[in-house]
C-alpha cells in the first residue's frame, strides 16, 4: 500500500510521471487474450477501467501480504521479489510512450523503497522481543533457581513466542497507520492526476466553420419522453478506448504527422491543422462492442478539417490500401484507404465536439471521425500520426485479438421506451427508440408486438445519411404480458437481420427485443 501510495503522489504531483497501477493495466490491456474485451465491456460497460483498476489494487495487495509473510522469515527473499515487481513496473511504465523514461525510474525507486523501508520496519515490529532476552523470562528463571527448587534452573524455551500485548498493540498502530495514510496519500496522488490529465483546454480557441450543415429542423426530433436527443451531449456521450487514464497532451508541442507511402512526409501543429478550411458535420459512430439494445453510439456534429486534404498534401502513393492513425499513446486503427477517399462521405481529422473543443476524454486535441466505420478501426484518439501502407503490411491493435480488420458499422436500431420490463397502464402507450445505419441512412423503421405484423414507425427527418434518426410508434396496449421488437432498413433497402450474434468479430447482430407488462 505505500509503494503503490508513493507512485500514485509522484505521478500527481510531477508532469510525466507514471501512474505504476496506470502502467500495469495498460500492460494487463495489451496482453489480453482474444475475447477479453467483449467480456469485460459486457460485464462492466463504460466501468471497465475502474473495474480493472480494482482488480490490479487487489492482486497488489494479496501478493503484498504474502511478501510480508516470507518477510518474516526470509527478508531478502521477499525484498528480491517486491524489487521484481517494481521491475515489472518499470517496464510497462517505459512502454506506455506518455511517461519520461527518467521520472519513470525515479518513480519506481521511491515506490520500491518507501515499500521496503515499510515492510522492514513491520517486520521489525511483528517479530517482538528476542526470546533470549525477555526480561520476563530471565526474571522467572532467576527466581525459579533462587528458591532452590527442585526442578532445577528453568530452561528457555525453544520455538516462536507469542508477541506481547504491547507489542501486538504497537505492530497494529503502526501497520495501520501506514494503511489510513497510504489511502489518503494514494488517493489525492490519483485524484490530482486524474484532474491534470482530464483538464479541459482553456487557452484553444475553437476555430470558425467555413462549412456549416443547416440549422435542425423540428422535425429531426420527436418529442417523446425518455427518447435518446439526436444529439448527445458531450458529457453523455459514451467512451471506449484502451486509456486508463487520458493521455495528457500540450497542444503548444503537438504535431500530427503523416508519414509511410507518401510522396512528401507532413507535419502539422495544431495552429497549421487548423489554420486548413474548416467544416462541421453531424456522424454517428458507434463501438463495435455494443451489444444489441446497448447504448455505446452516440451522435454529435463535429467540427474539423478534411482528412483528404492532409493527405493531398503529403501525396498518397497508388499502392498505399490502408490508413494507420497512431494515437499519442501508441494505439492503432485501420482502415482501407479507398474507404476515405470516396467522395460520397467526408472523413474528418476532428477538432471540435458539439460547438466546444474537442473534450480530452474524447480526443482533446484531434481525433479521426470517419463516417460508417466502427470506432476501433478508425476513431483514433488523441491523435499523433497517419500512417499510409498496405492492408497485408499491418494488423492494427484489435485485429490480432480476433477482431474484423474491416468493420462497416451494422444496421442497428434500438428500443429506448417503455424499458425493458416496464410496468405501463392499458391504452395509448409510445414506443420509440432510435435507429442508424451510417452512412447508408435508415428509410425504414418497424415494430411487432407479440407475433404480430411489422408495423411502420414514424421517423424524425434524417439530417444526412451518416447519423441515426429518432423512430416512434403509437401503441394501444392491450392489458398483459407483451413483447417488443424493433427492426431498421437501411438506404440501400437491406433489412436489419434478425439472426443473433455477439459482437466479435464485427459488430451485434440481432432485433432488439423487450418484455413489458401493461396493466
Amino acid at each position: 500500500m505505500v509503494a503503490i501510495a508513493v507512485g500514485e503522489i509522484v505521478a500527481g504531483l510531477v508532469a510525466g510521471a507514471p501512474s505504476l497501477v496506470v502502467a500495469i493495466g495498460t500492460l494487463v490491456i495489451d496482453q489480453q487474450p482474444p475475447g477479453a474485451k467483449d467480456i469485460v465491456v459486457s460485464l462492466f460497460g463504460t466501468n471497465d477501467k475502474l473495474f480493472l483498476n480494482v482488480l490490479i489494487l487487489v492482486v497488489a495487495l494479496v501478493a503484498g501480504g504474502l511478501l510480508g509473510l516470507l518477510a518474516r522469515t526470509r527478508f531478502t527473499t521477499a525484498a528480491v521479489i517486491f524489487g521484481a515487481f517494481g521491475i515489472v513496473a518499470l517496464f510497462s511504465a517505459l512502454r506506455m510512450g506518455t511517461a519520461s523514461p527518467a521520472l519513470s525510474v525515479v518513480t519506481v525507486v521511491l515506490a520500491v523503497g518507501a515499500g521496503l523501508t515499510a515492510l522492514r520496519l513491520l517486520v521489525g515490529l511483528a517479530a517482538g522481543p528476542s526470546p533470549a532476552t525477555t526480561p520476563l523470562t530471565e526474571a522467572g528463571s532467576a527466581g525459579t533457581a533462587g528458591r532452590g527448587s527442585r526442578r532445577g534452573p528453568t530452561r528457555a524455551r525453544s520455538g516462536p513466542v507469542s508477541m506481547p500485548d504491547w507489542d501486538r498493540r504497537r505492530f497494529l498502530l503502526a501497520s495501520g497507520g501506514l494503511a489510513v495514510g497510504s489511502i489518503a496519500v494514494g488517493f489525492i496522488g490519483r485524484t490530482l492526476l486524474q484532474g491534470a490529465h482530464s483538464q479541459e483546454p482553456t487557452t484553444v480557441v475553437l476555430p470558425s466553420a467555413s462549412l456549416t450543415p443547416a440549422p435542425l429542423a423540428p422535425d429531426t426530433s420527436l418529442a417523446v419522453p425518455g427518447i435518446t436527443p439526436i444529439v448527445v451531449p458531450n458529457d453523455d456521450f459514451y467512451r471506449i478506448d484502451t486509456a486508463l487514464i487520458v493521455p495528457r497532451v500540450d497542444v503548444a508541442t503537438w504535431t500530427v504527422k503523416v508519414t509511410g507511402m507518401v510522396d512528401t512526409p507532413v507535419s502539422l501543429t495544431y495552429a497549421q491543422l487548423t489554420a486548413k478550411p474548416i467544416f462541421e458535420q453531424y456522424v454517428t459512430i458507434a463501438c463495435v462492442s455494443n451489444e444489441v439494445g446497448g447504448n455505446l453510439v452516440g451522435n454529435a456534429l463535429w467540427r474539423g478539417v478534411h482528412l483528404r486534404e492532409i493527405l493531398a498534401m503529403a501525396g498518397v502513393r497508388p499502392e498505399a490500401t490502408q490508413i494507420v492513425g497512431r494515437s499519442v499513446d501508441g494505439f492503432t486503427v485501420g482502415f482501407p484507404t479507398a474507404w476515405a477517399m470516396d467522395p460520397s462521405r467526408q472523413p474528418m481529422i476532428a477538432v471540435g465536439m458539439n460547438g466546444e473543443p474537442l473534450p480530452v476524454q474524447h480526443g482533446y486535441p484531434a481525433r479521426l471521425i470517419v463516417p460508417g466505420l466502427y470506432g476501433y478501426v478508425s476513431a483514433t484518439k488523441w491523435l499523433a500520426e497517419i500512417e499510409l501502407t498496405t492492408l497485408e503490411a499491418f494488423d492494427a491493435y484489435w485485429v490480432p485479438l480476433g477482431w474484423s480488420k474491416e468493420a462497416p458499422i451494422l444496421t442497428q436500431s434500438r428500443i429506448d421506451v417503455p424499458s425493458s420490463g416496464a410496468n405501463v397502464k392499458a391504452g395509448p402507450v409510445a414506443v420509440a427508440g432510435v435507429a442508424w445505419a451510417p452512412d447508408r441512412g435508415v428509410s425504414k423503421v418497424e415494430v411487432r408486438i407479440d407475433d404480430g405484423a411489422w408495423q411502420p414507425c414514424v421517423m424524425s427527418s434524417e439530417i444526412s445519411s451518416a447519423t441515426w434518426v429518432q423512430w416512434k410508434l403509437a401503441w394501444d396496449a392491450p392489458a398483459g404480458e407483451h413483447r417488443i421488437q424493433v427492426r431498421a432498413t437501411d438506404g440501400t433497402g437491406q433489412v436489419q437481420t434478425e439472426e443473433s450474434s455477439p459482437p466479435a468479430p464485427d459488430g451485434a447482430r440481432g432485433y432488439h427485443t423487450i418484455g413489458v407488462r401493461v396493466g
